[in-house]
């Protein structure tokens, strides 16, 4: 099978591209890049050089990848036996050097997402099967074990470790050198070393544009669910029923109530 390539892209004569590969227009291969055979290239993508893109990988259009990352090699688990499994990156990612993403497994989905707009930093990992939002920081470091779901604008500080099949909600921010082992709420905010909850990340929500009102209806809702009667899950139940309608409270008691194999960071 012949490589598709666009006549506007520019591959470097040291660069390995293996037939089958479909390489869009606009792309910019350099040196001693290595491109699979099953590997589609969106318009515009950018291997600076010495990357690697392997297996049946898909990245979206403007995604820019820095030297020595390596995208779509086999997963680092055990029981991976050779399925056919991918991994799906979106559009205008800045993938930084050394970072690492791995497919997906038959047992987790068999794929493993990145979607748009994501900064992934310097010596970052994303293990199998695990799905990545919109608009995140993954500062470096960060590594992230499999079945992992990052909510949209979440934001991991350097050296964060994430447990298996933890969430991450949306807008959360993780401080650095956090070790994530429960679910952390969105917009929660994790800053102690065993991945407790501080409080909320009100200024990546303000950043953002939230509304004030909104933001104090959401600082009442985390008393209610914190420091109320009954159980978590009982406060949850209450909150939902007598919840302002306000997006952001609204986030917040959904991912509460719904499933996760793993408990709550709550706060010390």
């Amino acid at each position: 099978m012949d490589i598709v390539q666009s006549p506007e892209s520019i591959i470097h004569p040291t660069a390995i591209i293996e037939p089958g590969a479909r390489i869009g227009p606009g792309c910019r291969i350099g040196p001693y890049c290595v491109v699979g055979p099953e590997v589609t290239l969106a318009r515009g993508v950018i291997l600076e050089n010495h990357v690697s893109v392997a297996g049946w990988t898909e990245i979206g259009a403007d995604t820019r990848i820095w030297p020595f990352a390596s995208i779509g090699s086999q997963p680092q688990d055990l029981k991976f036996s050779g399925e056919r499994t991918r991994v799906e990156i979106g559009e205008r990612n800045m993938i930084r050097e050394y970072a690492t993403i791995n497919p997906g497994t038959d047992g987790g989905g068999g794929v493993t997402r990145v979607g748009n707009d994501n900064l992934i930093m310097m010596h970052v990992h994303v293990a199998h099967d695990c799905q990545i939002g919109n608009g995140i920081v993954l500062a470096n470091g960060v590594q992230i074990a499999g079945h992992v779901v990052v909510g949209d604008n979440a934001v991991l500080g350097g050296q964060v470790g994430v447990h298996q099949f933890c969430r991450i909600g949306r807008g959360a921010m993780i401080g650095g050198g956090a070790v994530v082992v429960n679910d952390v709420i969105p917009y929660g905010s994790v800053i102690s070393p065993r991945g407790t909850l501080g409080g909320l990340n009100l200024v990546g929500l303000r950043r953002r544009g939230a509304d004030k009102t909104a933001m104090n209806e959401l600082r009442h809702a985390y008393r209610a669910l914190f420091e109320g009667e009954g159980t978590l899950m009982e406060r949850a139940r209450r909150l939902a029923d007598e919840a302002p309608d306000n997006p952001l409270v609204q986030d917040v008691v959904e991912f509460l109530l719904s499933h996760s194999d793993r408990a709550f960071c709550l706060p010390e």
